[in-house]
């Protein structure tokens, strides 16, 4: 299997990235105890969990605004700028290397595909199944040719996939112009990457934040908490943020799920630290990845924020098809 083949760097020692401050994924012996021991306690999710809401977005959003729609899970249209961005989109029926098994969507996407605006710009975070979707990819690059940014090494997945996808691959801390005065930057979270058994970590996986005529946006799309410095290192090096949109689900049991994954308590800690106005939760209510019910991250956020003392509206659960405007 071909992968990233690079020079050696504070995060990258010739063969595999890794996060200084972080920690090691999982073992296999610790996924199978996981899987199979005989404690485990799995929700069970409904068949199926339609949102009320639907999207059909507009051709473009110009001036001084955002528009962002919730499709489900870690998938985003951000329109600004004149520009239409997607983050981490997935619109296939399961997140698996197989189409006949694996995790399995639990409601429609909240936006049509068929609804889709142009896309300019494709966003993948890293390369678990659930972000970087190879036939959602496909799709967009058949339909509209975006340019895709990601993180170093997952150029080299999409491109042995499907040499159609304009792909540029990028390291931590870059900044990317992605035009219309729009731009990225790809910035260190707690997370890890694979595709397979034998391919662990040897591509990178990153946040984002967006620069925007509104202000700047800090997408996470999937990260543990740690000690919070992968956040407060945001906020030093990028000040003030006008919106973070932070996963909330995908946690338990915490054993396991620790650092990789934060909770709903976790993410009202990150947005304390990362001190943006408002924050959006997501990563929950479409697939089931782990052992907590459908609907518990959206109410332990509820008691995380009263907990904390934070108005409710500050930090808002989202459903499949929903909008913001900022």
């Amino acid at each position: 299997m071909k992968t990233y083949d690079g020079p050696a760097s504070d995060h990258f020692n010739g063969l595999h990235f890794f996060d200084p401050d972080g920690a090691p994924p999982k073992s296999l012996r610790e996924v199978l105890r996981w899987q199979f021991s005989g404690g485990r306690e799995r929700a069970k999710w409904p068949v199926w969990a339609p949102s009320p809401h639907a999207d059909i977005p507009p051709e473009r959003v110009d001036g001084g605004k955002v528009r962002l729609s919730f499709v489900g899970h870690a998938s985003w249209l951000i329109q600004t700028g004149g520009l239409n961005v997607l983050v981490d989109p997935v619109w296939s029926s399961r997140v698996s290397p197989v189409r006949f098994a694996g995790p399995k969507r639990h409601n429609d996407p909240g936006i049509a595909f068929e609804k889709l605006p142009k896309v300019d710009v494709v966003l993948v975070s890293h390369g678990h199944y659930d972000h970087l979707d190879i036939a959602t990819l496909s799709r967009l690059a058949k339909n509209f040719a975006p340019r895709v940014v990601t993180p170093l090494g997952n150029d080299v997945t999409m491109r042995r996939a499907d040499s159609t996808i304009k792909v540029e691959a990028f390291d931590w801390h870059d900044r990317v112009e992605l035009g219309g005065g729009i731009a990225v930057h790809l910035v260190p979270t707690r997370h890890w990457t694979a595709r397979g058994m034998f391919d662990r970590n040897k591509a990178l996986w990153a946040s984002f934040v967006l620069e925007t005529p509104a202000g700047k946006i800090y997408v996470v799309c999937d990260s543990g908490y740690g000690d919070g410095r992968h956040f407060r290192r945001v906020a030093e090096k990028h000040g003030k943020l006008r919106l973070a949109i932070l996963p909330i689900g995908a946690y338990e049991p915490r054993w396991f799920m620790r650092d990789q994954h934060m909770n709903p308590e976790d993410a009202v800690k990150a947005l304390a630290d990362c001190g943006a106005e408002q924050a959006l939760g997501h990563h929950h209510g479409t697939f089931q990845l782990t052992d907590e019910a459908i609907d518990a991250p959206a109410k332990a956020l509820v008691e995380a924020l009263d907990a904390a003392k934070i108005p409710q509206e500050r930090f808002i659960a989202m459903k499949p098809g929903q909008v913001v405007e900022i």
